[in-house]
């Protein structure tokens, strides 16, 4: 599949051979890549130009990377959203929370339903891992708030649409912001894994009402613990500085 490379600038030429994979169709969306050092045998140079391809493929929004997952090609859209929907973040000044939270309620009970149907041992694995590193890590805000971005990402994957994985995707960013002011809320992360722990039941029975209705109660409560509330977020980060 991949030509040992000979010349100067290694990195750039690991990343021409990976987009006319990709152009040609033989990694296509979802794909994942082999292991940084399996890369470097195939292509026969250093991890350290492998790291700099797969840095510069992300810069391209080709690639993405996930912590203990691996890195996966994507479709070359979520990125360009992405950086749209943060300017017009940057550029609005009202406050995004509501506005975010609606576009969850929109998406995020049918991605449930819809995952209940179609999930595959895979995600569910990844669903039930997450679940027990945020049991796990109640005092430890930068895993928690991981594993439950994690947790919601493997019911997206789970729906095989790259069109919706996209879009969840397109607003990850959002998404860890609003899980952090909400970590910070009083018991916000031990409410948070009791809809958690319903979500997953009904996914694990296959049941795609109850996937449904456990996903709204999450978002309801997501919702009334990041509306407009004293700063305690501010609070705890300047007491610990």
């Amino acid at each position: 599949m991949y030509k040992v490379i000979r010349t100067s600038r290694l990195y750039e030429q690991i990343v021409q051979q990976i987009e006319d994979s990709i152009l040609k169709g033989t990694l296509k969306s979802g794909d994942q890549l082999p292991s940084e050092r399996e890369l470097a045998l195939k292509f026969g140079v250093s991890r350290t130009a492998v790291r700099e391809a797969v840095k510069a493929l992300h810069e391209k929004g080709l690639v993405e990377a996930y912590s203990g997952r691996g890195t996966f090609i994507t479709n070359g859209t979520s990125q360009a959203v992405t950086q749209s929907i943060n300017l017009m973040m940057r550029i609005d000044q009202t406050d995004g929370s509501a506005n975010l939270a609606e576009v969850r309620q929109i998406l995020e009970p049918e991605i449930a339903a819809m995952a209940a149907t179609r999930i595959q041992e895979p995600q569910l694995a990844l669903m039930r891992e997450a679940y027990a590193v945020m049991n796990n890590s109640i005092k430890d805000p930068d895993a928690y708030i991981e594993a439950d971005l994690d947790f919601h990402l493997a019911l997206a994957e789970a729906v095989d649409n790259p069109l919706i994985l996209s879009l969840l995707d397109s607003i990850v960013g959002l998404l860890r912001e609003q899980r952090i002011k909400i970590f910070f809320e009083a018991g916000g992360p031990e409410r948070g894994q009791h809809h958690h722990a319903r979500i997953l039941a009904a996914i694990e029975k296959r049941d795609p009402e109850a996937s449904r209705a456990a996903m709204r109660e999450h978002l309801k409560q997501v919702r009334e613990d990041s509306g407009p509330r004293t700063k305690k977020r501010s609070a705890v980060l300047e007491a610990n500085s």
